[in-house]
């Protein structure tokens, strides 16, 4: 009897731990870190579609989002789908699109991440020789594939509160796996 009685108790134990581990599971689901499917050619070349990636969710609300940065955040358009994009300004920058280049307070964006011959064309918010001053609490940001990308050149500056988080490190396919830094931008 008493076997029985240690053998229920060690199966409750080893329940109790896995509900444990599982409740811990979900809060850094929910609160800190979330797997993310790339779903599409809006960033490549630095990101393809079918890659996986883990999203910090707290880091924004710990700092304000850099330039250069890859964040997910939710589609202006539809607050079910999720994108990802790079911040190109941030608030109360100026941005310009001239020659198919962004400037950034009147400073060129040295965006080396981009594919040799790329050209960033206008959209209906942000056109060629026009300026945009980002609102305060909003982004700018541009898909590293500027020709096949909805971003702010069309929908304008995405407010942080639309922000899910930062991309952090991309974890599938295991051949590209790594940390994802921003590039530093040389505005002075």
């Amino acid at each position: 009897m008493d076997a029985i009685k240690r053998a229920v108790g060690a199966f409750f134990d080893f329940l109790q731990g896995i509900v444990v581990i599982l409740a811990i599971m979900v809060m850094i689901y929910l609160f800190i870190m979330s797997p993310q499917e790339i779903n599409g050619a809006s960033m490549e070349p630095s990101f393809h579609n079918g890659e996986y990636i883990l999203t910090n969710k707290i880091e924004y609300k710990l700092r304000d989002p850099k330039r250069g940065d890859v964040v997910i955040f939710k589609s202006p358009r539809n607050k079910d789908i999720d994108y990802i994009k790079r911040i190109i300004g941030e608030p109360g920058d100026r941005v310009e699109l001239i020659g198919g280049n962004f400037y950034v307070n009147g400073i060129k964006l040295d965006e080396l991440y981009l594919g040799s011959g790329t050209y960033t064309s206008t959209g209906n918010y942000l056109r060629e020789g026009t300026e945009a001053v980002v609102p305060e609490g909003r982004y700018f940001v541009a898909g590293d594939n500027r020709g096949h990308s909805s971003d702010s050149r069309e929908f304008g500056p995405v407010p942080k509160e639309d922000f899910i988080g930062k991309a952090l490190l991309r974890y599938w396919p295991f051949s590209e796996a790594g940390m994802i830094t921003a590039p530093s931008y040389s505005l002075r």
